[in-house]
């Protein structure tokens, strides 16, 4: 990465850092009286020593002015230290949020993009670098800047021709340092993402230990995650051996420094041209100078890696959010549930097949419609677009006669649930997961929907009931308890829209009978979508639609699609008589 690219990119933390001014500036200011205090001791000394080597022994002032510099520098440096930290942490407490937010805001394809491995890096260890900087990186820094400005300063005072005997090697610091940085930046941004990499396999796998465990393939994991961080050990190899070079150089270039100034200032020393107090002085004020170079190499990794960390962090927060939420505040203030699809077509991303085609549907307030067809024919994609978890095209789905994208998404969002296929239950008690929404919901209403959901008795039947934790993902819960579950935290809302996609594949048909019993009842004059693959569900419907490659081939009352032989009728025929494997693969539904 270039010197240039570096500072741009970390440019970008600095309105982050801006809130907290104040704080920083002061503790920059707490450095710089610091470092003056620090450069009186040594002349402090100097003067000490002269009048010492004069036979002159009233030395009391100047010692007492070393106990007060050493006192003083204690003092402003632990408050130094304090504020540029606690700016550090303010900085990074609002970078994580702000990222944290702009997750929120983000959809399918931003999350096809980006592994949840990878953003846990950026959220934790890429912030963490850029906090490292703002406190450690900064406190190197000033202490560089001011050692050199306050220590040069002294020695111009002491003896402005040795001093002039340092300043030919600065250019060699420079145009090492220049190439350095531009060999850290790039194997910064390769340690970085080897750690994306890294993070986002052992996520990957313990997510899917279950699948790993059951296909007998830890040792194919074991190893693919060996390459894995082999790969980023090299990348870390690298870095390490640049900071090493430059931590290897800088000594030595001081030290060729050091011997040059003992010879010429012993001379002068020795030829009466310089105190020995103002020598030893001028060493002193050599240490000062040099010392925060002999840590350059660790600064520039620190601040290359914080560059790194910087433009990953500000690449996920530059996204606009997928699903703009810009209303135009002419919808109502609640829905009632008319739906209207018109001439709905839809392609995600990347691919040539359109996964809708020329829908039109409309479905009226307080009506029960299912839609079917085998897999990959569009049912989970219509319902998530009338809820916009994916942006369906411009003015194609409608709602109460509004487009979807003039609701504000907190209304939309609020007045139409959604229960999606994939059960997903939080690491929390179970009442916690029915009322995600309203964890302040009477607990007369909690058991209501765990009933009308045939959840009841399961809960029942824990010892702690609905303290019960769930664990990760619900994984504590048989499939069918947890699309109980995610039924009962969509009932218990009772919105005017409920968009059920598949919710029924993991119970047994005594169940699905009780829930669809309690639908009716409860659902009476609300819309309700259902999405389905069994007809013993989609034949309660008023209407029934049928998908078949992203169209509407089917639509009408059971009755109506039994009498018309197709998709349907044939679904029904094979699920009446038992159907087999074949026959499902055939209709493509779901086998099993």
């Amino acid at each position: 990465m270039r010197t240039r690219d570096t500072f741009k990119h970390l440019a970008r933390v600095w309105p982050y850092a801006r809130h907290y001014r104040l704080r920083l500036g002061a503790g920059i200011a707490c450095f710089g009286i610091a470092r003056v205090l620090e450069a009186m001791v040594p002349l402090s000394l100097a003067v000490s020593i002269n009048r010492m080597a004069e036979g002159n022994w009233d030395v009391i002032n100047p010692v007492l002015w070393i106990v007060g510099a050493v006192i003083g520098r204690y003092a402003f440096v632990t408050s130094a230290r304090y504020l540029v930290r606690s700016a550090s942490l303010k900085v990074a407490f609002d970078l994580r949020r702000n990222l944290y937010e702009t997750l929120q805001s983000q959809g399918a394809t931003f999350f096809n993009e980006f592994s949840v491995g990878d953003m846990m890096t950026r959220a934790v260890a890429d912030i963490s670098l850029i906090q490292r900087l703002i406190s450690l990186g900064t406190i190197l820094a000033v202490i560089l800047v001011y050692a050199t400005i306050v220590g040069f300063a002294f020695m111009l005072y002491l003896s402005p021709m040795l001093t002039l005997l340092l300043i030919p090697p600065l250019p060699l610091v420079f145009f090492y340092a220049r190439w350095s940085a531009r060999q850290m930046g790039e194997a910064s941004a390769d340690v970085q993402n080897r750690l994306s990499d890294l993070s986002a396999q052992v996520q990957e796998n313990l997510s899917g230990i279950r699948t790993i465990q059951a296909m007998v393939q830890e040792d194919n994991e074991i190893e693919r995650f060996a390459r894995t961080n082999q790969l980023y050990a090299d990348a870390f190899y690298r870095q390490a051996w640049v900071t090493s070079m430059m931590g290897a150089w800088m000594p030595s270039l001081a030290a060729i420094c050091t011997i040059t100034v003992l010879g010429v200032g012993g001379t002068l020393v020795l030829d009466g041209e310089l105190a020995i107090g103002d020598f030893v002085a001028f060493f002193m004020y050599i240490s000062m100078v040099v010392q925060p170079f002999r840590v350059a190499g660790f600064m520039l990794n620190m601040f290359q890696r914080a560059a790194v960390a910087s433009q990953r962090v500000f690449d996920v927060m530059d996204r606009s959010p997928e699903i703009p939420d810009a209303p135009s505040g002419d919808t109502p203030e609640h829905i009632t549930g008319n739906i209207e699809l018109k001439d709905l077509s839809f392609s995600f991303p990347g691919t040539r097949r359109p996964a809708l085609e020329g829908i039109n549907l409309t479905i009226a307030p307080g009506e029960t419609v299912a839609i079917m067809g085998p897999v990959g024919a569009g049912k989970t994609t219509i319902l998530r677009q009338i809820v916009r978890l994916l942006e369906p095209p411009t003015r194609c789905v409608f709602i109460d006669g509004h487009a979807v994208s003039d609701y504000p998404l907190s209304v939309l969002r609020r007045d139409l649930a959604y229960v999606p296929q994939d059960a997903f239950l939080f690491a929390e008690p179970l009442r916690d997961n029915l009322t995600y929404d309203d964890p302040e919901r009477a607990l007369a209403r909690i058991w209501a929907a765990a009933t009308s959901a045939d959840l009841r008795s399961t809960i029942e039947g824990f010892p702690e009931q609905m303290d019960t934790e769930v664990g990760e993902r619900g994984v504590t819960l048989s499939g069918g308890q947890k699309q109980r579950a995610a039924l009962a935290r969509g009932l218990i809302r009772n919105a005017p829209v409920l968009l059920l996609d598949d919710c029924f594949s993991a119970v047994d048909t005594e169940t699905e009978e009780h829930i669809l019993s309690e639908l009716r009842r409860l659902r009476s004059g609300q819309t309700t979508l259902l999405v389905s693959h069994r007809v013993s569900t989609a034949r309660h419907a008023d209407r029934i639609v049928v998908l078949e490659g992203g169209q509407i081939t089917e639509i009408g009352s059971h009755e109506d699609l039994i009498r018309s032989g197709g998709y349907y009728s044939e679904l029904e025929r094979i699920q009446r008589e038992g159907a087999s494997s074949a026959d499902l693969e055939l209709l493509g539904a779901p086998i099993g």
